[in-house]
């Protein structure tokens, strides 16, 4: 896509300091991390967000995740790793290319996941999945 930071990136007209790459995938650093060492993973085909993604990819998506994991792991000395994606902008997407946000994880480094909830009831909690499962 034209306007897409991410095309630019791939196709080489926006600079990035790259992690791992393959022939559909780019992994780089983000350039506000959450934490140093924070990764974006990304197809070089434009998809908007995970649904526009193929079994087939997500499946290569799931491979550099796990390969660039254990970088992290073994390179920077990681207690552990976030990986989270945001689609849409409800959820957070900034960027609108499809993208796996790598976070590495230190005992103690102060970063918080999101508040949690809690249902009212058991009632409650089967309406919720009776209503995802009618939307599938």
């Amino acid at each position: 896509m034209q306007d897409c930071i991410f095309c630019k990136m791939v196709n080489g007209d926006i600079p990035c300091v790259k992690v791992y790459e393959n022939e559909s995938i780019l992994c780089f650093l983000d350039i506000a991390p959450a934490a140093k060492g924070h990764c974006l993973v990304i197809p070089k085909t434009h998809a908007e967000n995970i649904l526009e993604i193929s079994p087939e990819l997500a499946g290569e998506m799931h491979e550099v995740i796990s390969i660039v994991a254990k970088g992290m792991l073994k390179g920077l000395g990681a207690d552990g790793f976030n990986v989270n994606m945001n689609n849409f902008k409800a959820a957070g997407q900034l960027v609108m290319h499809a993208h796996w946000h790598m976070i590495p994880r230190f005992h103690g480094d102060g970063l918080q996941l999101w508040p949690q909830d809690k249902y009212e009831s058991e009632e409650q909690m089967q309406a919720f999945s009776q209503k995802i499962r009618s939307g599938i």
